[in-house]
C-alpha cells in the first residue's frame, strides 16, 4: 500500500485527501485497441504526440510494472487515445493542465479510485461523489444514475473513455472562467485553476505543470 495521500479537492473542487487504505471495488476495463494517435487540440494549430507527452508528464506511465493494483493502471499507450479525444476541443494549455492534474491525482494513471473511506470518489482527476454524480448524469442521463450507491455511480465513469474525459469535463463545466488563463499556459492561469478546484498548489503539482508545458512546447 503506498503511503502518499491524495490531496484535497473540496466541495468546490475535484478530489479529497484520504489515506490509501481499504481499497474500494474496482471496475476493470480494457483500453480500446489500436495505436494512440497524435491529438488535435482546440486551438486548431498543433498536433501533439500524446503518448510522448503523457510519458514526459507522467514518468511512471511508461509501464504498469509494480503497480499496486494493475487493473486500475493504464500506460501512456493505453491512455493516449482517450486523452486525445478528451482534449480535442481544448487548447494545448488546457490539455496540458488537465493532464497535469490527472497525473498528480492518479499517480501517473495508476489509480481510478480514492482508496480511503470516501465512497464514490475517483476517476483520473479524483472527483468527489457530487461531481461524479453530475458527470455520470451528463453522460448517461438521470434515470441511469438514480438510486445508485456512490460506488455504483463511480463504476459508471471508470471505464477508460469516461475516466480520461473527467478532467476536461470538470474544466469545461465547473471552471469556465479559468480557461483563458490556461490557454496562454500562464502560471497565473494554473493557480486560478487550482483555486477553482479548491486546493492549494505545491511543489509536486507545479512539477507536473512544468513538465506538461515542456511536453506541449508552451
Amino acid at each position: 500500500m503506498r503511503a502518499q495521500l491524495f490531496t484535497a479537492l473540496l466541495l468546490s473542487g475535484a478530489a479529497s485527501a484520504c489515506p490509501l487504505v481499504d481499497r474500494q471495488s474496482a471496475t476493470p476495463t480494457t483500453a480500446a485497441a489500436g495505436p494512440a494517435t497524435t491529438g488535435k487540440t482546440g486551438n486548431g494549430e498543433t498536433k501533439v504526440d500524446m503518448v510522448a507527452a503523457i510519458k514526459a508528464i507522467m514518468p511512471k506511465s511508461e509501464s504498469c510494472e509494480g503497480a499496486d493494483f494493475p487493473d486500475e493502471c493504464r500506460t501512456a499507450e493505453q491512455a493516449a487515445p482517450f486523452v486525445s479525444k478528451a482534449c480535442a476541443d481544448l487548447s494545448d494549455g488546457e490539455c496540458a493542465a488537465t493532464l497535469s492534474l490527472m497525473g498528480y491525482e492518479s499517480e501517473d494513471f495508476r489509480y481510478k479510485h480514492n482508496l480511503g473511506n470516501n465512497p464514490g470518489q475517483g476517476t483520473a482527476n479524483m472527483m468527489q461523489i457530487n461531481f461524479i454524480t453530475m458527470y455520470a448524469t451528463d453522460l448517461f442521463g438521470a434515470d441511469k444514475v438514480a438510486g445508485l450507491a456512490p460506488d455504483e455511480v463511480l463504476a459508471l465513469v471508470t471505464p477508460d473513455e469516461a475516466n480520461f474525459g473527467s478532467a476536461a469535463w470538470f474544466l469545461k463545466t465547473q471552471c469556465p472562467d479559468v480557461r483563458d488563463g490556461l490557454k496562454t499556459a500562464s502560471d497565473a492561469g494554473w493557480a486560478a485553476y487550482h483555486a477553482c478546484i479548491g486546493t492549494d498548489l505545491n511543489d509536486k503539482r507545479n512539477a507536473y505543470w512544468a513538465r506538461a508545458k515542456t511536453a506541449f512546447g508552451l
